[in-house]
């Protein structure tokens, strides 16, 4: 809790929003997802590592070559114990909006409703959608989406983070040069996680929060 900054009206409504949000018994009808993005660099050694040897580990060089940048969508349903990953070039509202079209058209077309959990950023809006879509194609998608946004500075309340955090230890923590690399790997790690069948256990509750934060709240309001 120590990134908190301040904990006003504003802050309070929408994290205690969100977690009534997780606090719903799971629905397939209207799965809760929640959705957020990671930068990951692609770089390759600039000089030849040197094999392990009885004794020593394999060791490798510092200096690397750079290859550009990918993005990845990450999209998990902590109680569906599901998660989708996209590797894209870049991440804009066009790519943002194409995203939502994925995830309604492939990963959950046939949902009455996608209850969608966010942060922020400027991309995460509908504006998105009716600025890549024409306004009907937009407005089916928009009609089929519950959104809910954490608090500013309070992204650690999108489940889709711990999700990122996996990932990154569990598969992107090595080199790669091609982007189809990236999505290989993705790819593998995604299929045996949502085969094991791997959710989060979510325990931060409203209830939870009102004892942790209600004593600033107070002092906030005076």
């Amino acid at each position: 809790m120590w990134c908190i900054q301040t904990i006003d009206d504003e802050y309070r409504t929408r994290m205690m929003d969100v977690l009534e949000v997780y606090e719903r018994p799971y629905d397939p009808r209207r799965p809760v997802v929640c959705l957020d993005e990671k930068s990951k660099q692609l770089l390759t050694p600039s000089r030849p590592s040197l094999p392990m040897k009885p004794g020593k580990p394999q060791r490798i060089d510092y200096e690397y070559e750079r290859h550009g940048t990918v993005n990845l969508f990450v999209a998990t349903e902590p109680k569906g114990s599901f998660r989708d990953v996209r590797v894209t070039k870049r991440r804009t509202r066009k790519d943002f909006a194409k995203e939502i079209e994925h995830l309604l058209t492939h990963v959950y077309p046939d949902v009455e409703t996608l209850v969608l959990v966010t942060d922020n950023l400027n991309i995460h809006s509908p504006k998105s959608l009716k600025e890549t879509f024409d306004e009907e194609y937009a407005e089916a998608f928009l009609r089929r989406i519950e959104w809910h946004y954490t608090p500013k500075h309070a992204s650690w309340l999108d489940m889709a983070e711990i999700e990122i955090n996996c990932l990154t230890r569990q598969c992107l923590d090595q080199s790669f040069r091609h982007p189809k690399a990236v999505r290989q790997s993705v790819k593998a790690w995604v299929k045996d996680r949502n085969k094991k069948g791997v959710g989060i256990n979510w325990t931060f509750t409203r209830e939870k929060a009102e004892k942790t934060m209600v004593s600033r709240y107070e002092n906030l309001k005076g």
